[in-house]
Formats: C-alpha cells, structure tokens, sequence
C-alpha cells in the first residue's frame, strides 16, 4: 500500500508539485494522467526514493520515505519509461541474477527467483543470449523481470508504453494485469488517454504540480458514455492553459 502525503516540490523557480495527496491500495492500479511538465515523473521519481520532497512524506507498506529511504527501496520495483536498464553484454539470466544480488539475494536465491522469472516470462529461447541482441520486445520482458527480481510488493512505471510498439506494450499491459491479481499495489503514468482508462481502477489527474481530480473508473462507466469521460479528462489535463 501506498500513502502519499502533502508532497511538495520546487526546481529553483518551478513548482513541481503542489500539496499532493492520495493512496494507492494493495491489488489497485492508480494511473496518472497529465500533460508533460504535470508533475507525473517528479511525483514517481520522489515514491522511488530517487527526489526528496520539499514537504510532506511517502507510506510505503508503513516505511517513511524520510526515516526509512532503504525499507522503502526494498519494497518497490521500477521501470522508468522504455529505457529497459539492462546490460547489453550481460544475458538476460546474468542480468536478472546480478540485479537478484544487489537486492540481497545470495547465489541460489538468485538462480531460483531467476529462473522463475524466465518461466513466468517466457523467455527460456534467449535467456542465455546477451541483451544488446534483443528486439524492443524481448527487452521489455527482461526489463519487467528486472524490476520485479526481489517480489516487490509495489510497482512504479513512468511511461512505460512510451516509445513500443503495440506487441512489447501488450507485455507491459499484461503484466499490470498480473499486478492486480496478486494484490501488488501500482501507479503508473501514460500520455495514453486510452491506455490509462483501460488499465486503471483509479485516474489521478494532475496539471501543473496539483491533483485536479481522481476518477474511480467503475463509477465512471456508470454515469457518463466513453466520449463524456475523455472529454472531462481532456479539460482537466489541459487546466486553464488556453487563457494562460
């Protein structure tokens, strides 16, 4: 579970973030919606330890993103937009073992939790090929089982649609869906006005640093047809910018 609270962030004239404030509970996914420059990255980058903010604190499963950055670390995994992370001379089972290592586990542990990585994944026909071989596809599954090799319990992903094509999204998509089904708490940022209204149990909508609305779909689909939706979506992405 995630509990964010009055987070504030400023870059030297630039307010970032605004008093930001919401949870994300275990088996949710959260999708964050807004232009560029919203806030989404600082937003994600501060959950991940990555920023400190000016004010205000981050809940990790109870961990203090203040008083406990390493408990906090441990509990989350990332994937920062279509940059996978990997090393490329590496092969993807070298890869998932020496980031199984730096997350603690010791030589079996790795291999074990490597291997059931490659299963789930599916990616037995090259895991033994380096990285740097791979199609963006292939890339983006080892990517996922990079991030998830120490069975976090919480899923940061900024942008992770940015820059594939419609096969290695599938994967990203697929995997959110995995999220949710072992009760894995996600908040995930897209440009994707489609792709947020499809994946999200909640759409949080940021412009210029401060939430401007938080949707919960299901009620959503209830009350208001699929062009209602994408139009109050677009009028709270875009703020006040027309008379700016």
């Amino acid at each position: 579970m995630i509990k964010i609270l009055n987070i504030y962030k400023n870059f030297k004239k630039c307010q970032a973030l605004k008093d930001v404030s919401f949870d994300v509970n275990n088996g949710e996914i959260v999708g964050l919606l807004g232009e560029n420059g919203a806030g989404k990255s600082t937003l994600l980058r501060i959950i991940s330890t990555m920023l400190k903010p000016d004010q205000g604190t981050v809940l990790v499963n109870d961990y203090d993103l203040i008083a406990q950055p390493r408990d906090v670390r441990k509990n989350i995994g990332i994937l920062f937009g279509s940059e996978v992370g990997l090393y490329e001379r590496l092969t993807a089972r070298e890869n998932l073992e020496y980031f199984a290592k730096l997350n603690g586990m010791d030589n079996e542990k790795s291999k074990n939790r490597t291997n059931e990585l490659i299963n789930q994944f599916e990616f037995k026909n090259y895991a033994d090929k380096p990285a740097g071989t791979f199609s963006k596809g292939m890339k983006q599954k080892v990517a996922i089982a990079r991030s998830i090799v120490h069975d976090p319990s919480v899923i940061l992903f900024d942008e992770p649609d940015s820059g594939l094509d419609f096969k290695a999204a599938k994967i990203v998509f697929d995997f959110l869906e995995f999220c949710k089904k072992t009760n894995k708490s996600v908040i995930f940022s897209s440009h994707s006005m489609d792709n947020i209204k499809t994946f999200s149990d909640r759409i949080v909508v940021i412009h210029k640093g401060v939430i401007m609305e938080s949707f919960i779909m299901h009620e959503c689909r209830k009350k208001y047809t699929d062009k209602e939706i994408n139009d109050m979506l677009f009028n709270l992405v875009c703020g006040d910018d027309e008379n700016d």
